[in-house]
């Protein structure tokens, strides 16, 4: 039994941030050992700022990978600073060439997660060349090549760290992606027991919709998880030993993520008829428990400990299934249909309990899987050159966020030397750190930029208060600089507090630091206000003005899944690679809307009119995508001759969806289609579903009848949030 310090440690050491702090400790610690033993503190700052651009740049990747990542992030940060030391002297040369650079570089964001890291590490750095070079005066060109070789010797350093550490941790984020996956699924599944709530007037929306921003964060695990293992693993599907583990974990998480977003009928429905019954509650206690079940395997996985599935939950599957036996001994024609939905749920949850009850941690074979993973990444000069070309046009998100931000930071080095700014490159640092691609976005970080200011200068004039000494001010710098990288990604007011004190107490060694608190607080508002500017006026990127091609992207992947379904019930189940394309397609659609909308919301109020619109059919598409899972989740080769009207259907329902993609994308109404003739399918698929004792023939005839019900709401949907799209692009050219 480990003693309670030791389960801490071991647990502290386990938590995802924990890796990133030690490995930043080592080396701001390092470079600060280093300084201090040959009385070199004031190179302290620049060397600082070279680490923190070095691991901007960093992605995750292998020893090889991260190795060749490092070789051209050095590269392209001794050109910038070069560029920038030459530059310098001469405002035209300098600005124009850091905005073309800036442009250039962001569009390199289309090759992928790795370029565009190292893209915005080469921006900051140049930023930092030049506040480096205006501490020390732009006419001493020692200083400023010596500050330029600093900050590269800053930037070495932490890459041959994060070398050495990716080889010494080299399966590390592969572990703490797949946990926070199987956390994200627990809290999934959690909030759809919550849908199983046998409760009159209850507010289905509102949890369809908080479902549905859960799903959007379960399909980024799923996404953040896939490029870790392809990052270590490659994309052959062809796992050794060591990780078949996680490729098995990875395809469990997938399984059970079609299964957890499975409907078999409308809740409305089941509570209405199994109100006096206690079946929905047991399915929603088993279905929390499962929740609680995956978090606690998430759990095991990062702390590298065997998994036990709990005796309860084994406990309410079989309490489950005697409450459901006892409601067929009652016969109740009535709840025939209803029974077999539910029958359905109750094998989805058996497949559940009987994947979370097997040795899941073992290294067990991948004998006869389909292990391939698609990468979207670009491998050849030919492939980066066709993405690249992409991009080149007024409609590429990348592009008018590039144009954005060259222009900005021209208008805040235009702002600078007009206002004769004292430290006034950090009003380009703000700018460059503040504007992203959508206004909503800016919006958002921009207060926490102002917040985090606020609370970091107010705290560093405190602390060079309390403590005066060097040695303390350089811990506390440290100190700082570790709780900036914990929580850059995901608390930024706290990051941003983090970096105002380090910068302050690191200029404080080489000055007054107190003299540069009201610069900063200054510079900082002039970047926010220059940043929030120009992401409302040059080339804005309002949602409402895309999102009738969001939602059209979401009913086209409906259509494609269902192909990839029905073929599978015609030759039998392959949990190959072009279904699992097909299905994560799916997800990726519903999850961008989800997201797209999220950010409607922090536009001004004229660009987010009719936004209930969008919701309804947000709250329509993610119930038809909740039918296709469970046709996908039981798919399987039908026994005897196949159903040729119910492929027809099948067919019906594709070109219906197809229709309905179109109508979204030329902004018009769907075609008016014969409703009555849909509503005599959706019915003889039921009775047909009634007189068989096939129960995949069966749930295959009700999920169809399902969604051929659920076309006329998705039609009226897709009307309305294709009105209410015109009228935001009216509302926007106005």
């Amino acid at each position: 039994m480990p003693s309670p310090i030791n389960e801490r440690l071991t647990r502290l050491w386990a938590h995802e941030k924990a890796s990133t702090a030690l490995r930043v400790s080592i080396a701001f610690g390092g470079a600060m050992a280093l300084c201090w033993q040959f009385q070199q503190l004031a190179a302290l700052p620049a060397v600082f700022l070279g680490i923190i651009a070095s691991a901007i740049a960093e992605t995750d990747d292998n020893g090889f990978g991260r190795t060749k990542a490092v070789l051209l992030s050095l590269l392209c940060f001794g050109a910038a600073a070069g560029a920038v030391t030459l530059l310098f002297p001469y405002p035209l040369a300098f600005i124009a060439c850091l905005a073309t650079t800036t442009f250039a570089l962001t569009l390199l964001g289309a090759l992928g997660e790795r370029y565009a890291s190292i893209a915005q590490g080469t921006v900051a750095l140049m930023l930092y060349a030049a506040i480096g070079i205006d501490q020390h005066g732009a006419g001493d060109a020692e200083a400023a090549w010596r500050g330029a070789g600093q900050l590269l010797a800053g930037a070495a350093w932490y890459g041959a760290l994060s070398i050495l550490w990716t080889i010494l941790f080299a399966n590390r984020p592969v572990r703490e992606r797949l946990a926070r996956l199987f956390a994200e699924l627990g809290r999934y599944l959690q909030l759809k027991a919550a849908l199983f709530e046998p409760i009159r007037d209850r507010d289905l929306h509102a949890r369809r919709l908080a479902l549905s921003e859960q799903n959007a964060r379960v399909v980024a695990a799923l996404e953040a998880t896939k490029n870790a293992i392809i990052s270590r693993f490659g994309r052959s599907g062809r796992p050794g030993v060591q990780s078949g583990l996680y490729f098995r974990l990875y395809y469990m998480a997938q399984e059970f993520h079609e299964r957890a977003s499975s409907s078999h009928y409308p809740y409305e429905a089941l509570a209405e008829a199994f109100f006096h019954s206690d079946v929905l509650y047991r399915g929603q206690r088993l279905i929390e428990l499962q929740g609680r079940a995956c978090r606690a395997l998430g759990e095991a996985i990062r702390l590298r400990r065997p998994f036990q599935y709990g005796a309860g939950t084994r406990q309410a599957m079989v309490d489950l299934r005697q409450s459901l036996d006892h409601l067929h001994a009652r016969g109740d024609g009535r709840q025939t249909r209803l029974l077999a939905s539910l029958e359905s749920l109750v094998r989805n949850l058996q497949a559940i309990d009987r994947r979370l009850a097997e040795d899941t941690l073992s290294d067990a074979p991948l004998d006869g899987m389909d292990t391939r993973l698609r990468d979207a990444s670009p491998h050849t000069l030919r492939e980066m050159a066709t993405r690249l070309g992409r991009q080149l046009s007024p409609t590429s998100v990348l592009f008018r966020h590039g144009l954005r931000m060259a222009i900005a930071l021209c208008a805040g080095y235009a702002v600078m030397h007009a206002i004769g700014a004292r430290n006034g490159f950090w009003i380009l640092l703000t700018i460059a750190f503040v504007c992203r691609p959508s206004f909503g976005a800016t919006r958002r970080r921009l207060a926490q930029r102002i917040a985090g200011t606020l609370i970091g200068l107010a705290a560093t004039w405190a602390l060079m208060q309390l403590f005066v000494g060097v040695e303390v001010q350089l811990l506390l710098a440290l100190l700082a600089a570790v709780v900036f990288f914990v929580s850059r990604t995901d608390r930024y007011a706290l990051a941003t507090a983090a970096i105002t004190v380090m910068a302050l107490l690191c200029f404080n060694l080489i000055g007054d630091g107190f003299v540069l608190i009201w610069p900063r607080l200054l510079d900082t508002l002039i970047g926010c206000a220059i940043a929030a500017a120009a992401s409302f006026l040059i080339l804005p990127d309002w949602r409402g003005r895309q999102l009738h091609l969001v939602m059209a992207g979401v009913v086209d992947a409906h259509a494609r899944y269902l192909g990839q379904v029905l073929e599978q019930y015609r030759s039998g189940m392959r949990d190959d690679l072009p279904y699992r394309i097909a299905r994560r397609d799916m997800h990726n659609a519903e999850a961008a809307l989800s997201v797209a909308l999220s950010n409607r919301l922090r536009e001004p109020g004229r660009y987010r009119r009719d936004l209930d619109a969008a919701f309804r059919f947000l709250a329509v598409s993610n119930t038809a995508l909740g039918y296709l899972s469970g046709l996908g989740a039981h798919r399987g080769t039908l026994d005897g001759d196949a159903d040729e009207a119910v492929f027809a259907a099948g067919a019906h329902l594709q070109h219906a969806l197809a229709q309905i993609a179109a109508a979204l994308s030329a902004r018009r109404a769907p075609p008016v289609v014969d409703a009555a003739a849909e509503t005599a399918m959706a019915e003889a698929l039921e009775r047909a579903g009634d007189a068989t004792d096939d129960p995949r023939r069966r749930l295959l005839g009700t999920q169809l009848a399902l969604l051929l019900r659920l076309l006329p709401d998705l039609r009226n949907a897709a009307e309305a949030a294709g009105a209410a799209a015109a009228t935001s692009r009216l509302a926007a050219a106005g």
